[in-house]
């Protein structure tokens, strides 16, 4: 019995190898999975806002019930003789944030000032927030000497509303006053807000 020989060339043989390992069935096309199962994780700097909750386009109440650190801008003073000293018991009575209308809280902070309500258009976008309370004379950009007119547009150099820093605004009202920062709970989430910035000496009373 005789045999023929039968030769492959090279070029078809790598070809045909190839092929049959390429894909296993898999289509080439779709996404490569994330190895470790979980999607891309995103930091999110930490906010010390007040509120999260979208309230008309009042942007000062968003970002839900946090404090702060405490830390207050350059320049502001201590009062030397505040209505209500540090370690008070004291019942707020603000109507422009939730939770704390008549609400009891511990004074952190007592610091002389002038304080300003301000509209403005927040710098990382958004719609304007119409008589903001509340922005202190130290938290503007080179305000110069307090009080300043009404109608007078400065620059903000605070951040503990969003989008405040860098952000223009007008001045809709100025009040040379007391202005306190507070620990409190919540009556509306009960949340606990630590070193909450500012509310003014005349929404305050004594707790009884």
């Amino acid at each position: 019995m005789s045999y023929k020989k039968f030769f492959i060339p090279a070029s078809a043989l790598i070809l045909l190898l190839s092929g049959c390992g390429a894909n296993n069935g898999q289509d080439s096309s779709l996404p490569e999975e994330d190895p470790t199962g979980q999607e891309q994780q995103y930091d999110r700097e930490e906010s010390n806002d007040p509120y999260d909750m979208h309230h008309s386009d009042d942007r000062s109440h968003m970002h839900g019930m946090h404090g702060s650190s405490g830390k207050v801008p350059e320049g502001l003073e201590a009062a030397q003789n505040p209505k209500f000293p540090v370690s008070s018991e004291v019942v707020m009575h603000a109507d422009h944030m939730p939770g704390t209308d008549g609400v009891k809280a511990t004074v952190t902070g007592a610091y002389d000032t002038t304080v300003y309500s301000v509209t403005y258009t927040p710098a990382d976008g958004g719609k304007p927030v119409k008589g903001h309370k509340w922005v202190i004379h130290e938290e503007l950009e080179d305000p110069g000497k307090a009080p300043l007119k009404e109608g007078t547009a400065i620059t903000m150099k605070t951040g503990h509303m969003p989008g405040m820093k860098g952000a223009e605004a007008i001045i809709e009202s100025a009040e040379p006053t007391t202005v306190y920062m507070v620990d409190f709970v919540s009556g509306e989430d009960g949340k606990t807000v630590d070193n909450h910035k500012w509310v003014i000496e005349s929404e305050l009373s004594e707790a009884k």
